[in-house]
């Protein structure tokens, strides 16, 4: 399931990040590539041991641990610490599927990716092509959507970024080990969590929304690893 969180960044934290990674140095970006995938990988990065990386990943991290939305969607236990790509014209990332096991850089952990997302950091109309594309069982999704939006998918799922022929496209980019490793429990769970907040919005007190809140809980504790 391909979920989409809009304004994870508000205008300002976006605003801010577009300044400072306009600045930034930028390396190639085939260095965070596993054998296969950095055959068809063509972007640069901020290096996972960039100072100015780290402080502005930390600001992603910190909007992370303030969506509900987030923390519904993913349940997450761990989260990679994000990094950042730029596309400029001529670039782009074949179709490929995420590595499942990512050392934390500096660390000797090691974390599950459970999910991959995508935090798009530039308007889409400054950009030509560059849509992510993701892959399920009832065909090819394209996603570009405003700066400050961010996308959440499967890691097992095959995915690409489309050739940029105009503009750059600047994403922060990270994984995510859930709670809750099955993707369709965490799916169910996300379903019943986003229902149980539609109902609880028009009638908080209903026994039966009591009900279905202690069944996501119960659901919770039954399917989550920590």
């Amino acid at each position: 399931m391909l979920v989409h969180l809009p304004a994870i960044l508000g205008p300002d934290e976006t605003a801010m990040l577009q300044d400072r990674l306009a600045q930034a140095a930028w390396a190639d970006g085939r260095v965070t590539a596993g054998p296969q995938s950095g055959r068809v990988k063509t972007n640069l990065q901020i290096g996972p041991d960039s100072a100015e990386g780290r402080e502005l990943g930390l600001i992603v991290l910190r909007a992370l641990e303030a969506s509900p939305a987030f923390m519904s969607a993913a349940l997450p236990a761990h989260v990679f610490p994000p990094l950042f790509n730029r596309y400029d014209p001529g670039m782009r990332f074949g179709t490929h599927i995420d590595n499942a096991i990512r050392q934390v850089p500096a660390t000797g952990q090691r974390l599950r990716t459970d999910l991959s997302a995508t935090l798009f950091l530039s308007e889409p109309d400054t950009y030509d092509g560059g849509e992510l594309l993701v892959e399920d069982t009832y065909g090819s999704h394209a996603v570009k959507p405003a700066a400050g939006d961010m996308v959440l998918y499967p890691a097992r799922s095959l995915h690409r970024v489309a050739e940029v022929t105009r503009g750059s496209r600047i994403a922060a980019f990270f994984w995510v080990q859930s709670i809750v490793k099955s993707r369709d429990h965490r799916e169910m769970l996300y379903e019943l969590d986003q229902s149980v907040q539609a109902l609880s919005a028009d009638d908080g007190d209903n026994p039966a929304i009591i009900r279905l809140t202690g069944l996501y809980h119960n659901l919770l504790r039954e399917w989550g690893e920590l």
